[in-house]
């Protein structure tokens, strides 16, 4: 069955104001009736063990799944910054296997000026393959997160290219519905498709090998997302028979707040569901 969750960044002004802290969005995912949370590093306020089970706890109490960390790594930095990226990444695949947490998200790398991007995957793909093994060692998936803007992962091509030369059963894939090249959240223009660049086939490209989708959400005032077509995205998972976690990820912060905004696209893409599982 489909499961809706909300990532932590979806209320990034009201962590950034500490209007809401981490224990505080649990009860928020409580109130909406979510299934789970996805937690941005920047969410947690401590790594110490009784913080931890703290949140776990209480996650547990209230029927909260915690679904995945996400960590902003950047493994296209210079060669003797490589070390600290890979390191930071275990250190949160540990954080996930103490809290039961089954699923770490990454970023691939982005291409500095100056350099070319084949140089840029030659020292990027030795880092994933290290961080994926240490993934595997500990019963952590590494889930691989499409990106534009200069990252090398911003079509369905290049993902299924990394996620092939890695080629470790425990480094998978995060779709995120709005960060392919050419989709109005990811363009130059925000809210301007480009459909020459057909970022809705890349979606379809990497359906099949998404352990976790991304929903973004962009313009929800009226109840219905405006820039992303999510009844055509819904049609492209039910295509791959995807079954899992759909986790709301709110960006429209420059036109609506995020307490009236979330709680639109949650009843938004529950009804969604109940039409695709019906």
């Amino acid at each position: 069955m489909l499961k809706l969750g909300c990532m932590s960044l979806s209320y990034k002004d009201e962590f950034g104001a500490g209007k809401i802290d981490l224990e505080q969005f649990i009860e928020r995912a409580y109130q909406l009736r979510l299934d789970g949370i996805d937690l941005h590093t920047r969410a947690f306020a401590s790594l110490e063990p009784d913080y931890l089970r703290k949140i776990r706890m209480q996650a547990l109490k209230r029927g909260i799944a915690l679904s995945y960390i996400g960590v902003s790594s950047n493994f296209g930095k210079p060669l003797a910054e490589l070390e600290n990226e890979v390191a930071t990444a275990k250190q949160w695949i540990d954080v996930a296997a103490f809290m039961g947490i089954p699923l770490v998200r990454v970023f691939a790398a982005w291409i500095p000026e100056g350099d070319s991007e084949e140089d840029v995957l030659a020292r990027m793909t030795p880092c994933l393959k290290e961080v994926a093994a240490y993934g595997e060692e500990k019963g952590v998936v590494v889930g691989l997160h499409n990106h534009n803007h200069g990252c090398v992962t911003r079509t369905g091509k290049d993902v299924r290219r990394i996620i092939k030369e890695v080629d470790n059963p425990y480094f998978s894939h995060i779709l995120d519905t709005g960060q392919y090249v050419g989709s109005p959240g990811a363009s130059g223009q925000r809210g301007h498709e480009d459909p020459a660049l057909n970022f809705y086939g890349s979606i379809e490209e990497t359906a099949p090998l998404a352990v976790h989708v991304r929903c973004k959400i962009y313009r929800i005032q009226n109840g219905t997302e405006e820039w992303l077509n999510y009844p055509r995205i819904f049609e492209i998972l039910k295509g791959v028979n995807y079954n899992g976690w759909l986790s709301i990820v709110y960006e429209g912060q420059d036109i609506e707040e995020e307490a009236t905004a979330v709680p639109k696209a949650v009843k938004y893409l529950r009804g969604l569901m109940a039409k695709y599982e019906a």
